[in-house]
């Protein structure tokens, strides 16, 4: 290096379910000789756990662990702590919903599993220098949204409607996101007017359709 400046190596921790995505994801990116996995997690908590030790710039993240969607609520208890190492999304799902999410609950970007190496391994870098990442998709999706006129479903519209596509009643809407019954239901009639749709099941296939929700 110029002046024998010698520049230390990202220290990434990997955190995915599935042992052949981390084995996967450690081939690919120690390629790079300026990218290191120093730590595994194979469950959201272990990963909150192994990022609170410190010794970690960048975390990639999966939004699903096993049965639990898990991913969002480990990246929240990353990035509330002091001096967190950066979350990065590293996932399947493209749906609104899940990008919403997990920007909201402090990912520094949001990247797919798709993605070829060169581009994980930029994100990864522009993560670690705290610069958002987002996958093309991710950020045409975002684009459009802001660019809407006012017909988009907002934050907690989408919050709703993905709950309503997982089953639950509106009691169990309401004691899940703390709202009351009547809120919720106006949420669901400012979703249907927006969908131009008139019930559940329509709302949530149209915005399975749409890519607003993720199909369960």
């Amino acid at each position: 290096m110029p002046g024998g400046l010698v520049t230390e190596p990202i220290r990434l921790l990997l955190a995915d379910d599935h042992p052949v995505v981390r084995a996967g994801l450690r081939a690919v990116l120690e390629v790079e000789t300026d990218l290191r996995v120093v730590a595994e997690a194979s469950t959201a908590d272990e990963a909150v756990e192994l990022a609170a030790g410190g010794g970690v710039d960048v975390v990639l993240m999966d939004l699903q662990f096993g049965s639990a969607s898990s991913g969002v609520r480990a990246t929240t208890a990353i990035t509330e702590r002091p001096e967190a190492p950066h979350v990065l999304i590293l996932t399947n799902y493209d749906t609104e919903a899940d990008i919403l999410a997990a920007i909201e609950a402090g990912a520094i970007g949001y990247l797919l599993k798709d993605a070829p190496p060169d581009e994980l391994a930029a994100g990864v870098r522009a993560a670690a220098g705290g610069q958002t990442a987002l996958a093309r998709r991710v950020a045409t999706r975002l684009t459009n949204r802001m660019r809407s006129t006012g017909t988009e479903l907002s934050s907690r519209e989408v919050e709703v409607l993905q709950l309503v596509a997982a089953g639950l009643s509106n009691a169990d809407i309401s004691r899940r996101l703390f709202l009351s019954r009547a809120t919720v239901k106006t949420h669901l009639v400012h979703i249907y007017t927006k969908l131009e749709v008139d019930s559940r099941t329509a709302a949530v296939a149209a915005a399975s359709e749409q890519g607003i929700i993720r199909s369960w």
